[in-house]
């Protein structure tokens, strides 16, 4: 397990800002400005753990103002509103999100977020990949179908404290078995309540913008210009803009960007230094990497990377034996 904490400067000089950016949340996430250091200067602290049993990452935020653009993840999250108050879009619908409110993220889900009033957000929450997640719903019912949340902000009183209670259990790197036990416990609780199949919480998509999503996938570590992913699919540009961004919340260029930081996540993991990182994953360099990442997932590529630098080490100490 590996701790890191980080002071992080925030400002409330960016919410107006923000949220203009906020309100265009189908534009790509470059609308929202650079954090503009200076005047009402504030900091807060992130705290990561990746706990190597349950194979989960737990995060705290707190007192952070900084806004994140539209996006999305490859796993499930699921997080808790300490205190604060946010304007989150996610799947096309706008919330008011505020002390007790429970987030539930599939898979895909795009969302964009930023602070409301003059306040700071504290927050915690959990990553689950998809993997984890189709063994908790195999424990839990049987099959090994991926569930799928049917609301995305909930206010639920019993899974907030079984969410509390299994965060802090990961954060202070318990080993015993409760740990594992409140994981399974939240999950069939969130499964019984706000649990479907994952195929139902997904919009139909086109062939052609799926045929768009491989093709990405499949050359993100190359320079793709929007022409080559029109003359695949068959589109005119605009049709394939507007039906893209219709379909998946985010335009064709901000789910390639989601595609590099998620492959770029994977080998940061595996101690593959950021600047290598950074030209594996299609980054021209890594300044732009690190700018991308950062807005993204709260944190630099080095400092993320140092949550598993000691399971790196423990691996490479046991193939050395």
């Amino acid at each position: 397990m590996k701790i890191f904490y980080k002071p992080f400067p925030d400002t409330a000089d960016t919410i107006e800002i923000a949220k203009q950016a906020y309100s265009m949340a189908q534009e790509l996430w470059t609308s929202v400005p650079e954090p503009v250091w200076g005047g009402n200067m504030k900091k807060g602290v992130r705290t990561v753990v990746y706990d190597e049993e349950l194979q989960i990452e737990a995060y705290r935020f707190d007192g952070i103002v900084q806004p994140f653009p539209n996006h999305f993840h490859e796993y499930y999250v699921v997080g808790l509103i300490e205190r604060g108050e946010r304007v989150l879009s996610c799947r096309g619908r706008e919330y008011t999100i505020r002390q007790g409110n429970v987030i539930l993220f599939n898979p895909g889900d795009n969302h964009a977020c930023v602070q409301s009033g003059e306040g700071t957000l504290d927050y915690r929450g959990i990553n689950i990949p998809e993997e984890v997640m189709t063994g908790l719903a195999e424990e839990i019912t049987g099959s090994r179908e991926l569930p799928g949340f049917s609301e995305n902000v909930i206010y639920d009183g019993e899974a907030a404290c079984q969410l509390r209670s299994l965060h802090e259990m990961v954060m202070r790197g318990s080993c015993e078995f409760g740990k594992e036990e409140g994981l399974l416990l939240l999950f069939a609780l969130l499964i019984q309540r706000y649990g479907q199949p994952l195929d139902q919480c997904i919009l139909e998509y086109r062939e052609e913008i799926e045929k768009a999503c491989a093709f990405m996938e499949a050359h993100f570590k190359e320079r793709i210009c929007l022409e080559q992913v029109c003359r695949e699919v068959g589109l005119s540009k605009s049709t394939l803009l507007r039906s893209f961004t219709k379909t998946k919340g985010v335009t064709p260029y901000s789910y390639l960007e989601n595609i590099r930081i998620g492959r770029a996540k994977k080998l940061l993991e595996l101690g593959v230094p950021p600047l290598q990182a950074a030209l594996e994953t299609g980054f021209s360099d890594q300044s732009h990497f690190t700018n991308y990442f950062s807005r993204f997932i709260g944190l630099t590529p080095g400092a993320y990377q140092e949550i598993f630098a000691g399971k790196n080490n423990m691996e490479e100490r046991q193939h050395g034996e």
